[in-house]
């Protein structure tokens, strides 16, 4: 989720970003972190949550999620 501000992510180039992760060793909330640091960094947004939903092996799911809230 996020309040655009100048740019927008086009939904294709955000699958393909997401889907680098796929197989790479990495924390659920490195990930999380990295997201949201990328697209902030990219999208420069008003305001953006990024919730990462991860469905592990053993039957344990993890949420986690990240907020950016740029300065007044």
């Amino acid at each position: 989720k996020y309040i655009p501000d100048a740019h927008i992510v086009e939904l294709k180039s955000l699958k393909y970003y997401l889907m680098q992760f796929r197989n790479v060793g990495i924390f659920h909330e490195h990930v999380v972190k990295r997201i949201l640091e990328d697209m902030v960094a990219r999208l420069n947004p008003k305001w953006m949550e990024i919730t990462g939903e991860f469905s592990a092996r053993g039957g344990i799911d993890t949420t986690v999620s990240a907020v950016f809230e740029a300065a007044s």
